[in-house]
């Protein structure tokens, strides 16, 4: 039997504050029901919105042609484009692959909601839900909560919810930049699966693997002769091509 969720208490200020000198990317943009949209533009500009929420810039490989077509032709709400986009195969390779529960906690609530957590209490029940149910489960959860539907509805992309506030001249920083996609749990996660002992004390680990033949963070003696061998006869003819165009000129500049 699956664990309830954890109860946790609010400690999130500015998503409970009235909104002040909304702009840019806390601009709502909705849908109305599930009729198709004759404003192509402003369909567009809902959809590039919601791309820049979820997965903060999409290339052109990164978007969901058939998921984009199902909306505009009203098919899906704004909530269920929302979905399909964190269940995309580029969000689970970009950002649910590269983080620790806790941390893909912080980077969807954050998406989602348009809130920070609150704290480690609603970290913990929620990695709790992922680790029992998936991945899937934890973000159906958020798209049919209470607070989801309260704050963006079904037609509505969600937001970075009351960044800027009353008597504050300076607003929170953009949610993008407060959690980038991955930190060092990445990078170390990456590191562990180096072969160990391949790399030498003041060898730097660049993100490749490192073949078990290397010796001190070098490779074998008869490949760097091979290395210096093949550099030298480089030179050579190098050498050789230039000695040769700049007789050619001269001969030709002699015989004019």
């Amino acid at each position: 039997m699956a664990l309830p969720l954890l109860e946790t208490r609010p400690v999130t200020n500015n998503a409970r504050v009235e909104t002040f000198l909304v702009g840019s990317e806390q601009s709502p943009r909705q849908l109305s029901g599930l009729t198709p949209v004759l404003d192509t533009a402003a369909l567009d500009l809902l959809i590039e919105q919601a791309y820049r929420q979820i997965f903060f810039h999409a290339f052109k490989v990164d978007r969901d042609s058939v998921l984009e077509s199902r909306l505009r032709s009203g098919q899906i709400t704004v909530r269920d484009f929302v979905r399909g986009l964190l269940l995309s195969d580029k969000f689970r390779n970009d950002f649910y692959r590269c983080n620790s529960n806790y941390r893909v906690v912080e980077q969807v609530i954050g998406r989602v909601l348009g809130r920070p957590v609150h704290g480690d209490a609603e970290r913990i029940a929620w990695s709790i839900v992922i680790a029992e149910q998936g991945f899937e489960a934890f973000v159906d959860a958020l798209l049919q909560s209470s607070e989801y539907n309260d704050a963006f509805g079904t037609d509505l992309v969600p937001y970075q919810r009351s960044r800027v506030l009353p008597g504050r001249s300076i607003g929170e920083l953009p949610f993008n930049q407060q959690a980038p996609r991955y930190d060092a749990y990445w990078r170390e996660a990456i590191s562990r699966r180096a072969p160990a002992g391949g790399l030498g004390s003041g060898a730097r680990f660049s993100g490749a693997l490192v073949s078990p033949a290397w010796v001190n963070g070098q490779p074998p003696q008869f490949a760097q002769r091979l290395w210096y061998g093949l550099v030298a006869i480089g030179a050579v003819e190098v050498l050789r091509v230039l000695v040769t165009t700049a007789a050619a000129m001269l001969s030709t500049g002699s015989a004019g």
